[in-house]
């Protein structure tokens, strides 16, 4: 079974930059969509990128589309989150996840069988 191990998450000023990162193991790492969800207090987990298992096509939510870039590198089985212009409504704990080998992109966290333990954004204003 695939094991995923995020990194990267901390405190960061509105306007700022974090880099997460997903380290997988266990499961053919190119033959996964991957995806990045997060969840505020309170708040369900939601959606926020996926990138295909060739790393050609990604998808976001509206309201991080333009600031945030997903990426991997099959050669490590990683995926990555660049996340530029930071606002405080950003802070989260973020989650990568995996599709079962060879599914498509979704953007429901149901259709996710395989999650990180999860890294604590926290933007300040």
């Amino acid at each position: 079974q695939v094991q995923l191990v995020e990194s990267g998450g901390g405190l960061v000023q509105a306007g700022g930059s974090l880099r997460l990162s997903c380290a997988a193991s266990g499961r053919t790492f190119s033959s996964c969509v991957m995806g990045w969800f997060r969840q505020a207090p309170g708040k369900e987990r939601e959606f926020v990128a996926a990138i295909s298992r060739s790393g050609e096509r990604a998808y976001y939510t509206d309201s991080v589309r333009g600031r945030f870039t997903i990426s991997r590198d099959n050669a490590k089985d990683t995926v990555y989150l660049e996340m530029n212009s930071l606002n405080p409504e950003d802070t989260a704990v973020y989650y990568c996840a995996a599709r079962p080998a060879y599914y498509s992109a979704s953007y429901a966290p149901g259709d996710y069988d395989r999650w990180g333990q999860g890294t604590q954004v926290t933007v300040s204003s």
